[in-house]
């Protein structure tokens, strides 16, 4: 499907700049929603049909990013699914991530300083030079919340792969927009509500399949079980990554698949094409050269106050304006932005 084409699945108010913070449902996943609360509001079916959804959801990921479903997890968070990852690290062990990095990929190693787990934060920059034989696991975001940066993930992943370190990736500011290969990783976890436009409450985690079965289910309920495991012993968790799955939140996920089924019928690299061309024609307008991201940040005082005055809705985040660009995001958009914000120039 071409981008022209799909556009017209979307109707967002003009000036919407902030998919970094949320993305917004194409129709097809706002009527899905609709009829699932509705259906839910009269009793008028099972929940069979809206577990079916994120079956779907997690082949529709795992088709995204380039693995088997097999071996894709679902939660409801980054952080709760990396938090199995977390207890599963030996006492003691040394996990290196960047001094920037958000925090749903750094408290979950944090919290782990009571029994000597090591947490060394460095520059983006010099993150895989951080990696030597004592560092057991290194965490990262593909694209940085903060400031859109693409991280040096080629490099990290071979310095990792040189000296025996786990390679954990947040891709949660990246896959939809961005083409990611999850399996050069050992996990990569990544909330929907953004680039994926699906509610809060849908999230996916590549395991790969020689790690699995070295993580606990710390949360293992009847949906980690083999076949949905309702009652009683034993002990009967299912073989693939299922087996750290968390109850879904049903409704996220209804919404969840038509979304992410549509970015499939699209194709990721026509959004990346189209998404990256919109920052730049941003940064163009603010004076500065061509990026590789769909999130520009940029130190402009008082832009927030000048983008919502003209009814442009971006984020600040450490101090600087953080605008982002999707499927969705029009030439329109852009220039709107850009005459706000021309007396700040």
């Amino acid at each position: 499907m071409e981008i022209v084409e799909a556009t017209g699945l979307w109707e967002p108010e003009p000036g919407w700049l902030n998919t970094a913070s949320y993305g917004l449902p194409p129709r097809p996943a706002w009527s899905a929603l609709q009829q699932a609360l509705d259906e839910w509001r009269r009793g008028a079916v099972s929940w069979d049909g809206w577990d079916a959804s994120v079956g779907r959801s997690r082949a529709a990921f795992a088709r995204l990013v380039g693995v088997g479903a097999d071996d894709v997890a679902i939660g409801a968070n980054v952080s709760g699914l990396l938090s199995v990852v977390a207890a599963g690290l030996p006492d003691g062990a040394r996990v290196v991530v960047p001094e920037i990095e958000f925090t749903s990929n750094l408290f979950p190693w944090l919290v782990h300083a009571d029994r000597g787990v090591e947490i060394v934060t460095v520059p983006l920059d010099e993150l895989a030079g951080a990696i030597d034989e004592r560092v057991d696991l290194v965490a990262f975001s593909v694209v940085q919340s903060a400031t859109g940066e693409l991280s040096p993930a080629d490099d990290v992943i071979a310095a990792a792969r040189a000296h025996g370190a786990l390679v954990v990736a947040d891709a949660t500011q990246a896959c939809g927009w961005l083409p990611v290969d999850a399996s050069r990783y050992d996990v990569l976890a990544c909330a929907a509500y953004k680039w994926l436009m699906a509610p809060r409450g849908a999230a996916f985690c590549y395991v790969a399949p020689a790690l699995r079965d070295r993580l606990r289910p710390l949360q293992a309920g009847w949906y980690a079980g083999e076949v949905h495991a309702y009652y009683g012993p034993p002990l009967r968790l299912a073989e693939s990554a299922r087996r750290l799955d968390t109850s879904p939140a049903w409704f996220s996920y209804v919404g969840a698949a038509p979304a992410l089924e549509l970015l499939n019928d699209i194709g990721v690299d026509r959004v990346h094409e189209h998404d990256v061309a919109l920052a730049d024609r941003f940064r163009a307008g603010l004076g500065l050269p061509p990026g590789d991201s769909a999130i520009v940040s940029v130190d402009l005082p008082g832009a927030e106050r000048r983008l919502a005055a003209a009814g442009v809705r971006a984020a600040v985040r450490d101090g600087r304006l953080r605008a982002s660009f999707h499927v969705y995001t029009t030439e329109a958009d852009v220039d709107e932005a850009l005459n706000a914000l021309s007396d700040a120039r």
